[in-house]
C-alpha cells in the first residue's frame, strides 16, 4: 500500500505499520511492559531516518517547507553518533569556531556521514557568522 502524506497522517494511528524503532520493533511492541521486562531499552526510543523522512513528506504536503527541511536534516543525522552531534552543536555556537573549523566540520559531516544537508547548513552558518563577525580568527600560518 502506497504512502499518502495527507491521508496517512498521523502515522502512529493511520499507518503504524510504517513506524519502526531502530531495532525493528513495531509501535505495538513499544510498551511499558516491554520496558519493564528488558525487551525494550532507551536505544529503541529514537526516531528512525525512515520515519523522519515520512514526516518530512507530511510536512511538505501541508506546505510547511522549513519543517520538512528540518525533518530531512534530522533523518540524515540519525547516522551521526551523539557525541559528534554535540561537538558540532558546540562548534556552531557564536565565537566558538573559526571559518576553517566550521568548514572542517562540514567536510566531515559530508564525507564521513553523508549528511549533505547538514553540511550545507554548517556552511551557511559559517557564511552568516563571517558577515556578523561571530567567527574566531583563523590561526595564522607560519
Amino acid at each position: 500500500m502506497a504512502f499518502d502524506p495527507i491521508a496517512d497522517y498521523p502515522l502512529g494511528t493511520q499507518r503504524p505499520d510504517l513506524v519502526r524503532t531502530p531495532g525493528g520493533l513495531g509501535l505495538d511492541e513499544v510498551t511499558l511492559d516491554a520496558l519493564r521486562s528488558g525487551r525494550l531499552d532507551a536505544s529503541e526510543m529514537r526516531a528512525t531516518a525512515e520515519t523522519l523522512e515520512l514526516q518530512a513528506q507530511v510536512a511538505l504536503a501541508a506546505g510547511r517547507m522549513q519543517l520538512a527541511a528540518n525533518l530531512e536534516r534530522a533523518a540524515e543525522l540519525t547516522g551521526v553518533p551523539d557525541e559528534v552531534i554535540l561537538e558540532v552543536y558546540t562548534a556552531l555556537r557564536p565565537r566558538r569556531s573559526s571559518a576553517a573549523e566550521l568548514e572542517s566540520w562540514a567536510d566531515r559531516l559530508e564525507g564521513e556521514f553523508r549528511a549533505t544537508m547538514t553540511a550545507a547548513y554548517v556552511r551557511e552558518a559559517r557564511a552568516v557568522y563571517a558577515k556578523r563577525n561571530l567567527l574566531l580568527p583563523d590561526e595564522p600560518t607560519v
